[in-house]
């Protein structure tokens, strides 16, 4: 299940993605698929051996480009471990709700973005979020759970304080909702509730089938209650705020290259706080 549109996302072969907080690599493995140079980074270790090893194995069965590199690495959202204007593109997909200061973590973004970049983030939508939190305690009172809901008017000042051009935004998995409603209802930990496996079982049978009726009715109801927003920015060409403290990095001297896929064993982390990710969409 993507978030991210990567039809308004355009990534290929060449382009150096990060994506910061690729919990099981959703993204990662879709980008890497389309033959992008690609690094998946998450604090879990378990996540960087789980994605790193399908990314391997993604080389290996000729699933992707002979040319794209990806690796997986461990390292922290707050101090990334990557020159100035290292990457084309990155992707922080359901990853900020966690941060206590996710302000830093957005500078990072910004940091390691060359001018002329795309990011795309995604967060938790305001209205499907309140009411989870408002029918369960145990929803985001885990740790490493969701320590704020953003209203989009939010999320967006502060990606643009940070120096980011928005280009546009949607929202997205709309039948995801009540899932997540049905779960806090019944028990956020019970995944063997008959409810909760039936919803699933239904989920798991549209995202294979995609029939024109399910795909209609996510559409009208996107914008009501989609269970994610996503919003698509630009790191502006000229000096500016989102420039500070790059060193004017060109295109030209990004210093990072994708590891290769399989090669690369997760680093350690360069600060104590980790992004805290808990799984959830």
């Amino acid at each position: 299940m993507l978030t991210v549109d990567f039809d308004r996302f355009p990534v290929g072969p060449g382009v150096r993605l990060l994506d910061l907080g690729c919990g099981a690599g959703r993204h990662a493995f879709e980008a890497y698929r389309r033959g992008a140079d690609v690094v998946a980074l998450d604090y879990s270790f378990d996540d960087v051996v789980g994605v790193g090893g399908m990314l391997a194995a993604m080389a290996a069965e000729g699933q992707v480009p002979a040319t794209a590199r990806a690796g997986a690495t461990r390292g922290d959202a707050f101090a990334l471990p990557f020159a100035d204007g290292t990457f084309d593109r990155v992707i922080a997909a359901e990853i900020l709700e966690h941060l206590p200061e996710d302000t830093r973590a957005i500078a990072e973004l910004v940091r390691v973005l060359r001018p002329g970049g795309l990011a795309a983030v995604t967060v938790p939508a305001w209205l499907p979020e309140r009411i989870c939190w408002s029918l369960s305690t145990g929803y985001h009172t885990v740790e490493g759970g969701h320590v704020r809901i953003y209203r989009r008017a939010e999320l967006l000042g502060r990606l643009t304080a940070a120096g980011l051009e928005y280009l546009g935004g949607h929202s997205a998995h709309a039948l995801h909702s009540p899932y997540w409603w049905l779960r806090c209802l019944v028990g956020v930990h019970d995944d063997d509730h008959p409810a909760t496996r039936l919803y699933h079982r239904l989920l798991v049978w549209d995202m294979m089938t995609r029939p024109r009726l399910t795909r209609w009715a996510e559409r009208a109801l996107n914008p009501l209650i989609g269970k994610s927003i996503v919003l698509y920015l630009r790191r502006p060409l000229s000096d500016g705020p989102a420039a500070a403290g790059t060193g004017g990095v060109a295109p030209a001297q990004r210093a990072e290259r994708a590891p290769a896929a399989g090669s690369a064993g997760p680093a350690e982390p360069t600060g104590a706080v980790a992004p805290g990710r808990a799984g959830r969409c």
